[in-house]
């Protein structure tokens, strides 16, 4: 049998790729992965409008690259391996996210204080002439602008230049150009304040601290949940696990409902908590993944978008082992709720939807604990009739609407349904008291990943599957 090898065309295959997904902020944030990767605690990102020639920068502190390092860098698809604790996956972040915005990318290192600075550059230009996967080297002269912030310290230096993907008007040097360029900055912050807000307000695991600066002013923290005002909600975190053969992910969820309007303890803060894309579009889902925020936002079709449930914000927290199964996406900004964990997220997203519109319409009667449980007991309601409906359904498909044996099961699976929802009731009032205590801890309290949460679906899943069996 022989083999060859088929190397894909440059000159195609990196075209295709400057269309993978990125968008401005989104490719900087990548950069800032690989910042912080290797130990940066400052990085400056610089963006100087010069028409035609402006470009983008960003430097850092961090531990820099051995010669090696660096040309295993321009690699799509580098042969390293990420650490479980890194923000890196798929080895393509830096060159499909930088080719994304620009033609021209150029990368200096400085490993060591007395060593020299590398360089090295992607020329798309170049690329299209020759269609070969060719880097050209460069002396530190040669760059100027890329190797200027590596002196005196070691680090990294990230430059693109020839902006067409950002520069998209005809007259690069009209006002217009230069308005939108001006806008860009504050897109490129907000999103990193948000991505980022951990890292920045020093709450991720990592013991380093972090600076990110751009055109020289610190970017502050953004914190989704609002936890600094005295009228945020933070309710039951919940401990899921989440279960892939032999192996079992923890899953950490938080939900929070922040304050009507009228509540905030000023104006300012009720606009600077609208976030980046405004309230709507901020409710839902916050996923996060080694302490690095994936998704900002929405209910990842286990709900819709709801004016009376803008306040609900509910953290999703991963580790990187369980990538697969959320199905992350290269450019690291969406990922899909496995099915081990759609039922139990869906619960817990209808329970905290309740609150917030009970937030929104400005209600206040009965404790924080009464509502959470009022709410739990709609949305396990529901749910089971879900359930339910799936299982008759089956049944109807399986012996005909019309059979004698058909008819009788079905009826022994609506009296089924409501001594399962009878159960879980009588259960879940026992386990409640009036000063908002739940399962033997008070809300707020971690839940075991060996005492699932009264919002898990998967026991009354597999009891109505068992009656159903034992029925025929």
């Amino acid at each position: 049998m022989k083999r060859m090898e088929v190397i894909p065309s440059a000159r195609r295959l990196i075209g295709s790729l400057r269309d993978i997904g990125y968008d401005l902020p989104v490719a900087v944030a990548d950069l800032v992965d690989n910042s912080i990767a290797a130990g940066a605690t400052t990085i400056q990102l610089d963006m100087c409008f010069e028409g035609a020639d402006s470009w983008i920068r960003l430097s850092d502190d961090g531990s820099g690259m051995s010669e090696g390092a660096l040309v295993e860098a321009f690699r799509f698809g580098t042969r390293r391996y990420y650490d479980a604790d890194e923000l890196g996956k798929f080895g393509l972040g830096l060159k499909a996210a930088s080719l994304s915005q620009c033609k021209r990318l150029t990368v200096a290192s400085r490993s060591t204080l007395r060593g020299r600075t590398r360089a090295a550059r992607w020329d798309l230009d170049h690329i299209e002439s020759t269609d070969r996967w060719e880097v050209i080297r460069l002396r530190a002269r040669d760059c100027v602008l890329a190797t200027m912030p590596l002196r005196g310290t070691t680090g990294t230096v990230v430059l693109w230049e020839r902006l067409d993907r950002i520069l998209r008007f005809k007259s690069h040097r009209g006002q217009r150009a230069l308005h939108e360029f001006a806008g860009l900055e504050k897109e490129i912050e907000e999103h990193l304040a948000m991505v980022f807000h951990r890292y920045l307000a020093r709450e991720a695991r990592r013991r380093l601290p972090l600076t990110i600066c751009i055109n020289g002013r610190p970017i502050l923290p953004w914190d989704p949940f609002a936890r600094h005002e005295s009228n945020t909600r933070a309710l039951s975190e919940q401990r899921l696990a989440l279960i892939d053969g032999s192996a079992a992910h923890r899953v950490v969820v938080r939900p929070y409902v922040l304050p009507s309007g009228a509540r905030f303890s000023t104006p300012t803060a009720h606009r600077a908590a609208a976030g980046p894309q405004h309230w709507n579009r901020q409710q839902g889902f916050y996923f996060y993944r080694n302490d690095r925020m994936i998704q900002g936002g929405g209910w990842n079709r286990l709900r819709t978008s709801d004016e009376h449930t803008k306040l609900a914000r509910i953290s999703v927290d991963f580790s990187a082992s369980a990538d697969q199964l959320f199905e992350l996406n290269v450019s690291k900004t969406q990922v899909r709720v496995p099915l081990g964990l759609r039922a139990q997220l869906a619960t817990i997203a209808s329970s905290v939807a309740r609150i917030a519109q009970d937030a929104y319409r400005g209600s206040s009667n009965g404790s924080q604990g009464t509502d959470l449980v009022a709410a739990r007991l709609e949305a396990v309601r529901e749910l089971v009739g879900m359930v339910i409906a799936g299982v008759q359904a089956v049944v109807a498909e399986e012996l005909g609407q019309e059979s004698v044996k058909g008819i009788k099961i079905s009826k022994r699976i609506s009296d089924l349904e409501r001594t399962l929802v009878k159960e879980v009731i009588n259960l879940t009032e026992a386990q409640s008291s009036p000063n908002g205590v739940v399962a033997g801890r008070p809300l707020g309290a971690s839940a075991s990943l060996n005492s699932p949460p009264i919002t898990s679906l998967a026991a009354t899943r597999h009891a109505v599957i068992g009656k159903r069996r034992a029925s025929f």
